[in-house]
């Protein structure tokens, strides 16, 4: 089993709150991802079909107020159905391409009656099988406008190669038990989804490398008002009221020692490409295991509930 694992993260813009577009996107990015020989490519927050972030712009918590009711009906519109086959394709593109895909998707829950969406991080291995689908615990204060609380059914690891793979939606990154519901499974490669903000990614990425001794991939989009659809309700008032760059990206990778390996990159589209040795992780898991050797189960446990929450269980 090799030693290395050469990954991908792109940075790119949605076609903002346009679901099919913005997949023919990320399919053309992850076939440049395995054209560079990537074995893993990443992508940012709820880039499919785009994050919310009228929200901050257009009085977003107005009680019954048409403007907000007539973006979130078609923000869900938008969002991505698992169980109707939206993402078919692109597991086809990921099992062509021999090569593991995450990203980051506003989730139109079945499970969940079908009217809500959820900020879920979806994995989908190098045979084109979705293994993991990790909706955002607690959405952050006004995403919860938009956004439901998920549970713990996605907090799960997988391998890569010699490397054991997990990831966590944006600000989940803070919560420590979270990481540490991943480290405790193994998890020695991380994936941080942002919306796109150098700020939220260069302050936590070197720390949660340095803590987890794991390399720590932060993966962001980008976005400008520019950018906004002509076509997509209110076009013109969004375009007037958003600031000019909403997302900057910032991605970034961090060593198991929580030195950068690509610092934060600036706010265009490009693919981060790097080559990742696991003896690295070894190394610093000499002095500090966070779940191993460093850990004191007998004084301090957590325990993760990892069944997928419902408001029916129907017995027949």
């Amino acid at each position: 089993m090799s030693e290395t694992v050469t990954v991908g993260l792109a940075q790119i813009s949605p076609v903002w709150l346009k679901r099919e577009a913005t997949f023919e996107k990320v399919i053309a990015w992850v076939g440049k991802a395995a054209d560079q020989g990537c074995d893993l490519v990443a992508f940012g927050e709820s880039l499919v079909p785009g994050y919310p972030f009228w929200i901050s712009h257009t009085d977003g918590a107005s009680f019954e107020s048409d403007f907000q009711k007539e973006m979130f009906a078609h923000y869900l519109d938008q969002a991505v159905c698992i169980e109707q086959g939206h993402l078919d394709q692109l597991c086809q593109v990921a099992a062509d391409a021999n090569i593991v895909v995450m990203v980051g998707c506003y989730e139109r829950a079945l499970d969940r009656g079908g009217h809500t969406g959820y900020c879920s991080l979806v994995s989908i291995n190098a045979t084109g099988e979705i293994v993991n689908v990790h909706r955002k615990a607690v959405p952050t204060y006004e995403e919860r406008l938009v956004w439901g609380q998920g549970d713990g059914h996605g907090l799960r690891t997988f391998p890569l190669g010699r490397f054991t793979l997990g990831g966590l939606n944006c600000w989940e990154n803070w919560m420590p038990l979270m990481r540490t519901a991943l480290y405790a499974q193994g998890e020695d490669l991380h994936v941080a989804i942002w919306p796109g903000s150098t700020a939220n990614t260069q302050p936590p990425t070197q720390f949660l490398a340095r803590e987890g001794r794991s390399f720590v991939l932060s993966v962001s989009g980008i976005l400008a008002s520019k950018d906004i659809p002509d076509d997509i309700p209110h076009a013109a008032t969004l375009q007037e009221k958003c600031p000019a760059r909403m997302a900057d990206g910032g991605s970034c990778i961090a060593g198991p020692d929580g030195q950068w390996i690509v610092p934060p990159v600036d706010a265009s589209e490009q693919l981060v490409v790097a080559t990742l040795d696991h003896s690295f992780v070894r190394r610093e898991r000499q002095n500090f295991d966070p779940t191993g050797h460093y850990s004191r189960p007998d004084i301090t446990q957590l325990h993760v509930n990892r069944k997928r929450q419902s408001n029916l269980e129907i017995r027949e």
